[in-house]
């Protein structure tokens, strides 16, 4: 199906292109939510696929909150992407969980907005709080998956990537890099304090314990600002400028380009068509 990737995924599970890896940093445990593959949708450039999910987005919140059809052809295409690319069911439910606090303000919704209320299985709730809480959860549902198929197909390095083709500011994407690069650091420090801690004894069980909490937390903060200054003196010596050099192109065709706006254009087709 189509072209041959551009990508080949390494023993480390990080994508690699024409044989060289094209992104900073080692393999690292970011691969929660990437799962590696060789379907027509991880093969894709970054950047296609990044402003495919951003004007997926982009159409779902502008359609109105009453058009239910429009909606349920949005999931309709979520799925169709979802089994493409091979990604099952419950590995999207378990990583939904992120828009929990959407969920209850959504539930919470129908009981406290005021207006004309309508009774639902014994119970007065308001016609306008039913439609908002409908809204916000259907729109944030339908962007946290969108978003989830995003990143289990695409090496989180990668999408950084593809960023940087996309013009964003190069600032912002090499702070994104280094916290990429450098979140396990910290996290493997915190455990290593956490270790010291308990074989001295110490058990944080109540609010006694606040103020060694506090000291760790102060110490980490330091070691991570002392790492971050070795770091940039390392990279200033190896020549740095501002930018970071890009080892291989990642260039999408048109082909490309036209499978990854399929989506955006499908979801644009499935409203023009609800609002007739």
């Amino acid at each position: 199906m189509g072209r041959a990737s551009p990508y080949r995924t390494s023993a480390a599970g990080g994508q690699v292109g024409r044989g060289r890896l094209i992104a900073m940093g080692a393999g690292h445990a970011h691969g929660r939510l990437y799962r590696a593959g060789d379907s027509i949708v991880h093969r894709l450039p970054p950047q296609c696929k990044l402003v495919a999910v951003v004007a997926f987005t982009l159409v779902v919140v502008a359609t109105d909150r009453e058009r239910f059809p429009a909606f349920a052809g949005y999931a309709a295409l979520l799925i169709v992407v979802a089994a493409v690319a091979g990604i099952r069911p419950p590995f999207i439910l378990r990583r939904m969980t992120v828009e929990l606090p959407f969920v209850l303000f959504a539930v919470a919704l129908p009981f406290l907005s005021p207006g004309p209320r309508v009774e639902v299985l014994g119970v007065w709730l308001s016609v306008d709080g039913l439609l908002a809480g409908w809204n916000i959860l259907a729109k944030a549902t339908l962007g946290v998956v969108a978003s989830i198929l995003l990143a289990a197909t695409t090496e989180p390095r990668i999408l950084l990537l593809g960023a940087a083709r996309l013009r964003l500011p190069q600032l912002m994407v090499q702070i994104a890099m280094f916290m990429l690069r450098y979140a396990d650091v910290i996290v493997e420090e915190m455990r290593r304090m956490k270790v010291a801690r308990e074989s001295r004894a110490f058990a944080a069980r109540n609010l006694k314990q606040v103020p060694v909490i506090a000291r760790s937390a102060g110490a980490l903060f330091i070691r991570s600002y002392e790492r971050g200054e070795r770091v940039h003196l390392a990279m200033l010596s190896r020549g740095y400028t501002g930018t970071f050099p890009v080892i291989d192109d990642i260039s999408a065709s048109r082909w490309q380009w036209g499978i990854a706006g399929t989506l955006p254009l499908t979801a644009l087709a499935i409203l023009a068509g609800s609002l007739l």
